[in-house]
């Protein structure tokens, strides 16, 4: 059922309204160990932000500077859209035994799950633009959340000594992993790049030397 939403003068889900509450006052920086970080991935049909669909989306939280795996969220949406080429990259089937939620089950789930959270993505345009074209279908707006990229971050510490003495600043998750030192198990799953993303974040702020007395701006 909608709510009368004052921010938009248009009749909105009740959801989204409680969402846009949580940004209505300028949130206080705060020591980095008393943050909620959301680290999420999304697998989908493809690459295009108009005509590709999100398949899963997988989402883990960072509390107390700790991946929470009990604070956690999967979500298998149904296909309306297949492409069988990224079938072999997510091996995410039409026709599978997954449990699924439509698109406005998933999306109404994952806003409740992120709150006002930092979310942390790895190339975190593409999954913030998937996620937005999914909010824009439904008449919503878009997310208000702070990100944070892995692979920006993973650049700032170019001054480091890694493995591979990459120079790009394109870096894959992939490229991530083998510097980092990271099991690559569960790679093109999202809660697997979820859970990778959260570890490359915790493996990087700590090369940054970000201790529990800084404050999370230092990070953008």
């Amino acid at each position: 059922m909608g709510l009368w939403s004052r921010k938009n003068n248009k009749e909105v889900p009740s959801f989204w309204v409680d969402y846009l509450t949580l940004f209505d006052n300028k949130q206080r920086k705060l020591p980095i160990d008393k943050v909620r970080f959301v680290a999420f991935d999304t697998e989908t049909t493809g690459f295009d932000y108009i005509d590709d669909r999100v398949l899963s989306i997988g989402a883990v939280a960072i509390n107390n500077t700790a991946i929470d795996v009990v604070d956690q969220l999967e979500l298998y949406l149904k296909q309306d859209v297949f492409n069988s080429d990224t079938v072999e990259i997510h091996g995410i089937r039409k026709n599978n035994s997954l449990d699924t939620v439509s698109e406005s089950q998933a999306i109404e789930m994952f806003i409740k799950y992120i709150g006002n959270s930092i979310l942390i993505a790895h190339h975190a345009n593409f999954d913030r633009n998937m996620i937005n074209k999914i909010l824009q279908r439904h008449g919503l707006g878009t997310l208000k959340n702070k990100f944070l990229d892995t692979g920006v971050l993973f650049g700032k510490t170019k001054h480091l000594v890694y493995r591979s003495h990459r120079k790009h600043t394109n870096y894959s998750l992939d490229e991530l992993c083998d510097d980092l030192m990271i099991s690559k198990s569960d790679r093109h799953t999202a809660s697997g790049d979820a859970f990778i993303t959260a570890m490359a974040f915790l493996k990087i702020i700590t090369k940054l030397k970000v201790n529990k007395t800084d404050k999370v701006s230092i990070l953008f």
